[in-house]
């Protein structure tokens, strides 16, 4: 027989009695340590002395006069440069007087705007007392139009613009072309051949001769 149960025995009595005698230790927490040993070098490390901003300026080198007097140049050259912002006209401000520009204008008329442009041109950059004379002998159907809106011109620089009629030239007249009426014409084996009735828009200007 051999004695391992006896020692095993005494071994595990032994046991509780050294668990008990051995005290146990806390654990700090790293939070707890680490603010300690913070709070410890704030009360160790030497405090500095607060700038001010008085104290900061004081401190501050000052500037040699030559060097200031060249700084200033500098900002006066800069505002001399910045563009100057445009003054905004009043409501009762009286505007520049302009030359007037006297438009009339008549919308579908039933000619072609090639055969309307044949007549324009010949009264374009002419007194009012020539383009009359031209429109009057002209053998075309369109310069009867021409006539009518050049007196309707005169009329509105006469009444709306306290203009002389005889003092007018014109300075442009054209003609654009306007919408195209549709219509069919019989022909042989019962085909039927469109017909185009064409329109235009005429437009005129005058000025007084001494700003033309």
């Amino acid at each position: 027989m051999t004695d391992e149960p006896k020692d095993t025995e005494a071994r595990e009595a032994e046991a509780p009695d050294a668990a008990e005698e051995k005290p146990k230790r806390r654990r700090r927490s790293r939070a707890k340590s680490s603010g300690e040993a913070a709070e410890a070098k704030a009360e160790t490390a030497p405090k500095r002395p607060r700038r001010t901003r008085a104290k900061a300026k004081a401190e501050e080198p000052e500037a040699s006069e030559p060097e200031a007097e060249e700084a200033e140049a500098e900002a006066e050259n800069a505002d001399a440069e910045a563009p100057k912002p445009t003054p905004r006209r009043r409501a009762g401000a009286e505007t520049p007087a302009t030359p007037a520009h006297v438009r009339a204008q008549a919308r579908y008329v039933r000619t072609s705007a090639r055969k309307a442009r044949l007549v324009c041109d010949h009264i374009r950059g002419k007194s009012v007392e020539e383009a009359r004379a031209i429109l009057e002998f002209a053998p075309r159907s369109a310069a009867r139009d021409w006539s009518k809106l050049l007196e309707s011109a005169v009329a509105n620089a006469e009444h709306n613009h306290e203009l002389v009629g005889d003092e007018l030239k014109i300075t442009d007249a054209h003609a654009d072309e306007g919408p195209t009426l549709k219509r069919y014409r019989p022909r042989a084996m019962g085909r039927a051949t469109r017909i185009r009735k064409r329109t235009a828009h005429l437009s005129i200007t005058l000025t007084p001769k001494e700003t033309a």
